[in-house]
């Protein structure tokens, strides 16, 4: 982990000469996203779905919709058959929903790939020289529907190849092993805890430019 894309490819050699077990359409759709930007474009293309599911990126291919942590991995599936490594990061909340942001790196910055209905939780161009400074980054657009700032830690870099085993970009069965992994991360606060409990609300300007082109459940 924290390596630039050219050591990261060594991690991410296609296994079998088979991209991972994909389809070979699969694997042309997702080398033709090759950079994270038009990966970003790719996921923010996929419809939005409400549903306590987990699937794997030849899931989401095929059905063309998925939820945060589902765009995230495939967005970590895209960066892998381009020569990444298939890191990924959750941001911890409070009285909100967790997010996972797929990482990457460039000249030694590291920047965010993510789906989100939030305008703000989503690409982040590679500027940030620590995952600290980039999960600081989601902070000011990190909120719940009350208004509440909600975001407090962030786990390191989580390699999703310990989870090849296990079958996580390709398996028809939903792939709670992801978010377990996630879980069981370490994880770190951003600030100490006397500074959230006197954090304001975000104001109303800020929460409705935030909520631009939010879809309702």
């Amino acid at each position: 982990m924290g390596t630039k894309r050219a050591a990261a490819s060594k991690t991410g050699v296609r296994r079998n000469g088979q991209g991972f077990g994909l389809s070979p359409q699969d694997v042309r759709t997702l080398r033709g996203l090759k950079t994270p930007a038009q990966i970003q474009k790719f996921i923010d293309g996929l419809a939005y779905q409400y549903a306590n599911t987990a699937w794997s990126p030849q899931r989401v291919l095929r059905e063309r919709k998925g939820h945060c942590l589902e765009g995230a991995l495939l967005a970590a599936a895209a960066l892998r058959v381009n020569g990444y490594a298939p890191l990924v990061m959750d941001l911890e909340a409070v009285q909100d929903d967790d997010h996972v942001i797929a990482l990457y790196r460039e000249g030694g910055l590291w920047g965010g790939i993510a789906k989100s209905n939030f305008a703000g939780l989503r690409f982040r161009a590679p500027v940030y020289r620590t995952l600290r400074e980039l999960a600081l980054s989601y902070f000011e657009h990190y909120y719940n529907l009350r208004g509440e700032r909600t975001l407090r830690s962030y786990s390191g870099a989580v390699n999703l190849a310990r989870l090849d085993g296990a079958g996580w970009m390709t398996s028809e069965e939903d792939v709670w092993c992801v978010p377990d992994l996630l879980i069981e991360a370490k994880h770190y606060p951003l600030f100490p805890h006397r500074v959230a409990r006197a954090l304001p609300r975000l104001d109303r300007r800020s929460f409705e430019a935030g909520m631009h082109g939010w879809v309702k459940h």
